[in-house]
């Protein structure tokens, strides 16, 4: 049975607090229940919305060069046999988003997305589907994919093996805004795309522009300058953003 409109408005209407009952996770006992619950099996990978350059030594050529990460998306909307479109972005529609569309809602894959609430969105065709992820990225957006238990859980669909979720997000209102104030065993389950390295160079003026992006409080300004940590998920955020160019994201193909 698909998840009622009532319930969807209870959840929508308690989502900005969602950091006052995250923070309980970081409590043994009660993070095990909650992780179980709501996020056991989860990985979950952001796609850095930009290009991403190769590192310098394995160029073999100009075509070589480049990564259009947003194609690993395109690769599982390829291979999907169901795709369905959300009318909008529960995150953003809750937190009432006036920086990005509200109506560029997920994308969910799978025969587990045939039971979604036939009110809160529509089955799409590849291509469909496909223009979709267009629209997210040319508005700003970032696609995290994966499996994620929650989804399964809020929309009431099964089997929830069989659903994929490919999200859009925003760093204003994005769910993953909880990533600081969750337990480890919850955080790491979201990842950074494999090989993902981002990197502060010299040209930095430690303005902090990355640091009201980063969602996981990955970042801080150091003596005049931003340093970034182990909880980056390599979004890409702070490259975009950073008005000296001096934030890059590149892969380290050795750990890709």
């Amino acid at each position: 049975m698909a998840m009622p409109l009532f319930v969807v408005e209870l959840i929508k209407k308690s989502f900005p607090h969602r950091s006052t009952v995250t923070k309980l996770t970081k409590y043994k006992a009660i993070g095990k229940i909650i992780e179980k619950a709501l996020f056991e099996g989860d990985e979950l990978v952001f796609l850095p919305h930009q290009q991403i350059y190769i590192d310098e030594e394995i160029k073999t050529g100009q075509d070589d060069q480049i990564l259009l990460p947003y194609q690993v998306a395109e690769y599982f909307v390829e291979k999907a046999k169901f795709h369905w479109i959300m009318n909008k972005c529960i995150c953003r529609d809750s937190m009432h988003c006036e920086k990005y569309p509200v109506e560029l809602g997920c994308l969910f894959l799978g025969e587990a997305a045939k039971g979604i609430n036939s009110k809160l969105g529509r089955p799409a065709s590849k291509n469909e589907a496909l223009d979709h992820l267009k629209k997210c990225r040319d508005a700003g957006l970032v696609h995290l994919i994966g499996k994620n238990k929650l989804d399964s859980v809020w929309l009431n669909v099964r089997p929830g093996k069989k659903l994929f979720t490919i999200c859009n997000c925003c760093e204003c209102c994005c769910l993953w805004r909880i990533l600081p104030d969750v337990s480890s065993d919850i955080s790491s389950k979201v990842k950074r795309m494999c090989g993902v390295k981002i990197t502060v160079g010299d040209e930095c003026t430690g303005c902090g522009k990355c640091v009201e992006v980063c969602i996981s409080s990955a970042i801080r300004v150091l003596e005049g300058k931003a340093v970034i940590n182990d909880q980056c998920k390599g979004c890409g955020r702070c490259v975009v953003v950073c008005p000296q160019n001096a934030v890059k994201a590149s892969i380290d193909f050795e750990k890709a």
